[in-house]
């Protein structure tokens, strides 16, 4: 009786222990894209408002990249939507100033104009003008292509869940 007991024991944590392992794998995926951000409002200077969402993306390499959607409001001058994209270590330089490509699913295609005209703050920095872009795309999963010299790119995938806060961030106000 005592030793059907310890081996029934012993089979119920063996199973905790693979199920415990199997959650804390799927939790660390790396290449997970869910976005955890939320939009948040900053105020920079009196008067001067600014709105982020904030994430980080994987590229078809598997480099991360950060995705900063930012809209910022200054008192008495025209309202501006960026998106920044920031290469972490070992990513591709950028060349400016190239559009970024953006592809819905159903293959719709629109250019956002690059905001360094001749360098950026590094190397690995993009940051595209999305104010008349963001409001004509659908609420869903997005494919991002930068540049890069003859004639590739570096594709980015956008979970519909953060093209969402996308939307919220052009939405927001004072």
């Amino acid at each position: 009786m005592k030793l059907r007991r310890i081996r029934q024991t012993f089979w119920w944590l063996l199973l905790a222990s693979i199920l415990t392992i199997c959650i804390f794998l799927v939790l660390r995926n790396p290449t997970s894209q869910t976005a955890i951000a939320a939009v948040t409002r900053l105020e920079a200077a009196p008067g001067e408002i600014l709105y982020r969402s904030q994430t980080k993306l994987d590229d078809q390499s598997g480099h991360v990249w950060q995705a900063v959607l930012f809209k910022q409001i200054y008192p008495h001058q025209k309202i501006s939507l960026n998106l920044r994209l920031v290469g972490f270590p070992n990513s591709a330089e950028l060349i400016h100033p190239q559009p970024l490509k953006i592809t819905t699913a159903d293959g719709k295609i629109f250019t956002a104009a690059d905001v360094f005209l001749d360098e950026a703050p590094a190397p690995t920095i993009g940051q595209y003008d999305f104010k008349d872009i963001l409001p004509q795309l659908p609420n869903e999963a997005l494919q991002l292509a930068i540049p890069l010299p003859k004639q590739k790119f570096i594709h980015i995938s956008v979970p519909q869940s953060v093209v969402q806060e996308w939307h919220q961030v052009l939405t927001s106000k004072k």
